[in-house]
């Protein structure tokens, strides 16, 4: 045998592995990647589970409804640890209100809990969500970032070192440098294979949180802003794209399926470009799974009772999603342990918030709702306005004739502890449950038809009318047959029965939300002599106290004719 030849010989072997390593990498190339998405929206900083669980079908008759106990950060922990085991390419991510309109413990320590909790969760990415904005873009970015807040200073039981995760916002621009806020989107690789997340929110936030707290901040149409978003993607070779948008539908049916949806995310999503694979949505507070002009669109319920188990298959020839299904899996408290790493952050945060929640404030004969009745009061709005009329009637406090409040600063019912008997035990923690915005009052004058130009903005938008609550004393009747802008019968304007005058003067009471204009309500911008007095949850708070045992009232300021 020659030299050469038994070089060949020696050489042959290890060629053979090589060509079948080869090989191997090249049909491991070919193989599809799948990758699960973990979903939520709406948390609002319920870090424990939230009063009533979720709502589900009853096994023994579908047709009616039970109430699961289900959320908390505790569990929810459990169950994304879960969902993500034995999954090689997985990623955590949110549709928005992760913050805002919280519960006490995380909302004193203006939810820097939650933000560290879903960091420690593993959380990647999340669109910015109106509530994101309503302590103003300063404190949202601070919540990126991390620091003492700039009044309160630090007053956690650590140093607030700011989100792990990326806020994504891609329809929010600062009109000063024509910039977004956060960036507009962010590509993660699996498998070699890029997939590009776009977050945003909708474009009606300004109508949603305080005027000053979006000052210079522009909000894009969602679809425009997407697309935009689309064509950038698209140049960097991505092909797979996920939207994360705070905005939703209404659907009919389960958690898990889609027989019917309306609502604004219906015509948002037909307008997104073909190549939009999957859309994560949120803002409407309901759980669905739909397809909605081709597209999976799904959301997951509110108050982190729900985990969205989203599983897609990427093309590595194509590089886009080929196929993709969704799973909307309950947070259930009876059946998943509580992370150990979530109770002691938990645990940290309340030793300080405890004390302060716990404390007592009367008690309830019944549970106040907020829950409206057909012409759209509250037996919980009545309360509150009641509470702000009480607060600020005195001459040096306001000298209030009126007090009115916004319903979507109610955020829960005061139910108080089922521990027995009526009247039943209401804490501090209760009541800033339902009042967790602590906005101060506002005491203004107003005439009788800047009041009556209030009153008639309620029906702003036709689907979704914010029926302002009122206190006694006040009243009147809208009529549902009425042209937009002429629906409050001006006759049955009434204080303490007598009608109300368009020249005259009235002293007038709402929260600073109100008095900035916010949910469109303009005229109160227009009042004068205004008198800034208490915290509206410290009113509550102190009406409590003097009233206990508080009842239901009759719910007759308010009504609707035909």
């Amino acid at each position: 045998m020659t030299c050469l030849k038994r070089r060949l010989a020696l050489l042959a072997p290890a060629l053979a592995l090589t060509l079948a390593a080869t090989a191997l990498r090249a049909d491991d190339a070919a193989m599809p990647v799948e990758l699960r998405i973990l979903a939520i929206n709406d948390f609002h900083g319920y870090l424990q589970p939230p009063q009533g669980g979720i709502l589900l079908p009853d096994p023994a008759d579908p047709a009616k409804k039970i109430s699961v106990p289900a959320g908390g950060a505790e569990h929810m922990a459990t169950l994304v640890q879960q969902l993500r085991a034995g999954h090689v390419h997985s990623i955590f991510v949110a549709a928005g209100d992760l913050i805002g309109a919280s519960p006490f413990l995380s909302a004193m320590f203006h939810d820097e809990p939650t933000i560290e909790s879903m960091s420690l969760m593993g959380l990647a990415l999340s669109a910015v969500g109106n509530h994101e904005f309503d302590e103003g873009k300063t404190e949202l970015l601070r919540m990126q970032n991390g620091g003492c807040h700039p009044v309160d200073g630090c007053m956690g039981p650590h140093p607030f070192t700011g989100a792990k995760f990326n806020y994504l916002a891609a329809s929010t621009v600062e009109t000063a440098t024509g910039k977004t806020v956060f960036p507009a989107h962010a590509i993660r690789h699996f498998g070699g294979i890029p997939v590009g997340f776009i977050g945003l929110t909708l474009k009606a936030t300004p109508t949603m949180v305080s005027p000053p707290g979006v000052a210079g901040l522009q909000f894009l149409d969602e679809a425009d802003a997407v697309n935009a978003q689309v064509a950038e993607l698209k140049t960097q070779g991505v092909e797979a794209i996920v939207v994360l948008i705070h905005e939703g539908g209404f659907p009919s049916g389960g958690i898990n399926d889609c027989p019917g949806i309306s609502g604004p995310i219906v015509d948002i999503v037909r307008k997104f470009d073909r190549a939009v694979d999957v859309v994560i949505s949120g803002h409407t507070h309901r759980a669905y799974s739909c397809t909605i002009d081709g597209r999976l669109v799904t959301s997951g319920d509110k108050y982190g009772t729900l985990v969205t188990a989203i599983d897609l298959v990427l093309d590595p020839k194509t590089r886009d999603i080929v196929r993709a299904t969704a799973d909307n899996v309950v947070v259930s408290t009876e059946t998943l342990a509580k992370d150990p790493a979530q109770t002691a952050l938990i645990a940290s945060y309340d030793r300080l918030a405890g004390p302060i929640a716990a404390r007592p404030a009367g008690s309830v004969t019944a549970s106040l709702s907020r829950m409206p009745n057909a012409a759209g009061e509250s037996a919980l709005g009545d309360l509150v306005a009641d509470a702000q009329l009480a607060a600020t009637s005195d001459k040096e406090t306001g000298g209030a004739e009126i007090a009115i409040t916004n319903p979507g600063g109610l955020r829960a019912d005061i139910n108080g502890a089922a521990d027995g008997q009526a009247p039943f035990k209401v804490t501090f923690g209760d009541v800033f449950a339902a009042q967790p915005f602590r906005n101060q009052l506002v005491t203004m004058t107003l005439t009788g038809a800047q009041l009556k130009a209030a009153l008639e903005l309620q029906w702003q938008d036709p689907a979704r009318p914010r029926i302002l609550q009122v206190s006694h004393g006040f009243s009147y009747v809208w009529d549902n047959t009425a042209t937009p802008g002429a629906r409050i019968v001006a006759e049955r304007m009434l204080l303490h029965g007598r009608p109300i005058a368009a020249d005259r003067f009235y002293r007038v009471t709402v929260n600073a939300y109100l008095a900035a204009g916010g949910d469109g309500f303009a005229p109160f911008t227009q009042g004068t002599d205004r008198l800034t007095g208490v915290y509206d949850v410290d009113a509550l708070f102190g009406y409590f106290k003097a009233h206990s045992p508080i009842a239901p009232a009759a719910q007759d300021r308010i009504a609707r004719v035909n």
